[in-house]
């Protein structure tokens, strides 16, 4: 067996230009931009750049498909800088690198995202080179926009099925994140990969719709609903933690019956300048914790920290810390208290 250290995290490889703007215009309507500026996007891109901020010392590998353009020139600068191994990107003149227009409004950090997918769907699975990686954990990031990886596999159900199946073969622990699309083809594209999944990332309208079940009551989600979406995923095969988050508080629940609930940091107003990448900013704080073999309450911890850093820039990740600051702003804010009612 290998001495597996390391995660290499593959998917959606994503420019944002991220525009913040005074108010969301209704049809026909002005809104002003008032501030611009481009960034990292997409679920490997967003967790290697936050490892990488966070202070990984271990090592970080990107894989996946980009334009032969200056967007995709971008991207590998980009990763480059953060000591990011770019060996295993493929790039293609048949589609451009992929780019999310994010309107970010100022006063309240809400996004609505325009995305060109671009070179993304044109991803196999076979360009993700998991035979030749020494990593500890593989990140995939995200079912219902890879088309070549979502599409059907006999054997397996979805080609992505069949690239986590051939990565636990290898050893790995396999790591999934889902997004926000609204679609009717959650139950087709992501179910069949569940049984491969060791940790499974998503938010409460992804886990909604993956159980096909409306998990939010007027704005509010109780822990109990939380609790039992995270167990219909456990009984769908997921094989080590499904971890749900909300603005207030993440949970992770695990098939040997654990149940770890962490609410997030009372953060002041004006300390939150944009959600943009605050859930890949959790997701990168649990994976930071879990390769180095924290227990779940603690990476929940680490997780939370990183994400109300993230809160403090409008982009993906410029808001990130080192580890040991991040942790420093639960002392200097300390946690939510009630915000998740029982039920």
């Amino acid at each position: 067996m290998l001495n597996r250290s390391g995660i290499l995290a593959a998917g959606n490889w994503i420019v944002d230009n991220i525009k913040v703007i005074d108010v969301w215009p209704s049809q026909d309507a002005l809104a002003i931009i008032q501030q611009e500026t481009r960034g990292n996007g997409g679920a490997p891109f967003n967790v290697l750049i936050d490892l990488a901020k966070l202070g990984a010392t271990f090592p970080l590998q990107g894989a996946g498909l980009i334009g032969n353009d200056s967007a995709g020139d971008w991207i590998m600068e980009v990763c480059r800088k953060h000591n990011i191994d770019v060996s295993s990107f493929d790039r293609t003149d048949a589609a451009v690198t992929a780019y999310t227009d994010v309107m970010t409004v100022g006063s309240t950090g809400r996004r609505t995202f325009f995305q060109k997918v671009g070179a993304n769907a044109l991803l196999e699975s076979s360009q993700i080179q998991l035979e030749s990686s020494r990593a500890k954990i593989f990140h995939l990031g995200y079912p219902l926009l890879l088309d070549r990886l979502d599409a059907h596999c006999p054997q397996f159900g979805t080609k992505t099925a069949e690239l986590f199946h051939r990565a636990s073969k290898l050893g790995l622990t396999t790591s999934l994140d889902l997004v926000s699309k609204e679609s009717d083809r959650y139950q087709r594209t992501v179910r069949p990969v569940l049984p491969y999944v060791d940790l499974l990332f998503m938010n409460e309208f992804e886990a909604g719709q993956l159980i096909g079940k409306n998990i939010q009551l007027d704005n509010e989600l109780g822990r109990e609903t939380m609790e039992f979406a995270a167990q219909t995923l456990i009984d769908a095969g997921v094989r080590q933690w499904v971890i749900i988050h909300v603005p207030e508080a993440v949970l992770a629940v695990s098939p040997t019956g654990q149940k770890v609930f962490q609410p997030s940091l009372l953060l002041p107003p004006e300390w939150i300048k944009g959600a943009l990448g605050a859930g890949d900013a959790l997701t990168a704080g649990i994976l930071f914790a879990y390769h180095h073999a924290v227990p779940m309450d603690r990476c929940l911890v680490y997780g939370v920290c990183a994400a109300a850093a993230c809160l403090q820039h409008p982009s993906a990740s410029d808001g990130i810390l080192p580890v040991e600051k991040c942790l420093g702003l639960a002392e200097d804010f300390g946690f939510r208290t009630g915000q998740v009612q029982e039920g």
